[in-house]
């Protein structure tokens, strides 16, 4: 039974990173300078917010905007 959450837990996070990295405007997020690239990519790949924004060295709020000027959902 745990291992069946587990499992299920497993395929929604590849699913929603499935739909991030499909979603997002690639050209724009190439076009940054690396830190602010490489944070879009760790927030693509995990999903995670807060580390995201402090990769970037942006506020929460900051890098959410970041976000939604790179067409990246947010799903969770």
């Amino acid at each position: 039974m745990c291992c069946d959450k587990v499992e299920k837990w497993r395929r929604l996070e590849e699913e929603a990173r499935e739909i991030r990295r499909r979603e997002a405007d690639w050209d724009f997020i190439k076009s940054l300078p690396p830190r602010l690239r490489i944070a879009l990519e760790f927030y693509i790949e995990t999903g995670d917010l807060y580390i995201a924004s402090r990769i970037a060295g942006l506020s929460i709020e900051e890098f959410n905007e970041l976000r939604k000027r790179a067409r990246v959902p947010n799903v969770a």
